[in-house]
């Protein structure tokens, strides 16, 4: 028994390092600009992203819960037939909005 208490940190930083989303293949084509970089293009609208920031008692690291906002940010800003996002601001609770906008032709 006193073994599993040993091997439940390892376990958690394993989780830690996995990414849980993945990019579709529109989505892969969505940049994430500033919005500076904008200027010019058609907004199309706005898109929010989710994912757990808190796996039971284990808080993920805000690099990777970002990271995968930003991926659910570009697939679904690539649904709504835009080619770039701009953040509203940063994650907070494993939440983050963007701004989806139509730069291309």
């Amino acid at each position: 028994m006193s073994m599993v208490r040993y091997l439940w940190p390892v376990v958690l930083a394993g989780l830690s390092a996995c990414t849980w989303v993945e990019p579709t293949k529109e989505g892969s084509k969505v940049a994430l600009v500033e919005a500076s970089k904008v200027e010019g293009c058609e907004r199309i609208g706005t898109a929010g992203s989710s994912v757990k920031h808190e796996v039971g008692i284990y808080t993920r690291s805000e690099e990777k819960v970002t990271e995968e906002l930003v991926i659910l940010g570009k697939n679904k800003a690539a649904e709504m037939g835009g080619d770039s996002i701009v953040a509203q601001g940063p994650a907070v609770d494993g939440a983050m909005k963007f701004d989806v906008y139509k730069c291309g032709d």
